[in-house]
């Protein structure tokens, strides 16, 4: 019974799928933050690019 007993316990202490999810969460914030941060500077790109575009056509 005492090997059912560790086992279970074992099983109750094992923190590897908490942390793989905590990694997980951390790299969702990021890429939210990474998309946030270039839908603020998507018309100035945009209008960078175009400038160069049409100086590169002339």
């Amino acid at each position: 019974m005492s090997t059912i007993t560790t086992a279970v316990q074992a099983f109750i202490n094992d923190e590897d799928g908490a942390t793989a999810i905590e990694y997980g969460l951390i790299a969702a914030l990021i890429a939210v933050a990474i998309v946030s941060s270039l839908k603020g500077v998507q018309d100035q790109l945009k209008a960078l690019f175009t400038d160069v575009a049409n100086k590169l056509a002339v």
